[in-house]
């Protein structure tokens, strides 16, 4: 899969494991950009990012208002804030009411994204409890990016990854082991 400038990444329920599954395929030269969000109780600090960095040994952020998106990067949204990509492929956080009953939430995430990098983007959902994520999923594909969910199957919870299935069909249903080498083959996008 060629020209992809970003990878956007959403789980619940079971995500951390999916999380360290998927993203611990990637080749150590990885350079596309890859964000995430992972539904996160907003009433303590997180420490997503470093867990993931300490187990994944590479390197990982929590993501920051205004902070340009650099290459081979990964970000984690922060608990109690939306993340979302602008056009100037810089984060911005925001407090706007959860969605889904989640914020950060996975479709304001991937909805972003999909208006920021149209076709060189690639979304993911994973494992989960509620619907958040399959619009999003949905609006990456309209604006001709591509998109994976994982195998209902094979996740830990399957509501998630099937409500993405009722509303679009994606390019891959994929178990998280085939997901972690499909990123692993992506080439970047030059511009």
């Amino acid at each position: 899969m060629n020209g992809v400038r970003a990878v956007v990444i959403g789980a619940s329920a079971g995500g951390v494991m999916a999380l360290f599954s998927v993203l611990g395929a990637l080749p150590k030269h990885f350079s596309i950009p890859v964000l995430c969000v992972l539904h996160l109780p907003d009433d303590r600090h997180s420490q997503l990012a470093e867990v993931l960095q300490r187990r994944l040994q590479r390197p990982v952020r929590e993501a920051v208002d205004k902070a340009r998106i650099e290459s081979g990067m990964i970000y984690v949204a922060g608990p109690g804030y939306h993340l979302s990509v602008e056009r100037d492929m810089t984060m911005s956080l925001s407090q706007e009411d959860p969605v889904h009953f989640s914020r950060p939430a996975i479709d304001y995430l991937f909805q972003s994204a999909a208006d920021t990098y149209g076709a060189g983007l690639l979304g993911v959902l994973l494992t989960g409890a509620n619907e958040d994520g399959a619009q999003g999923l949905l609006q990456i594909k309209q604006c001709a990016g591509r998109t994976v969910v994982q195998d209902p199957r094979d996740a830990q919870v399957a509501l998630m990854p099937e409500a993405a299935l009722a509303l679009h069909r994606p390019d891959h249903i994929l178990p998280l082991s085939e997901i972690g080498q499909l990123l692993a083959t992506l080439e970047p996008s030059e511009c």
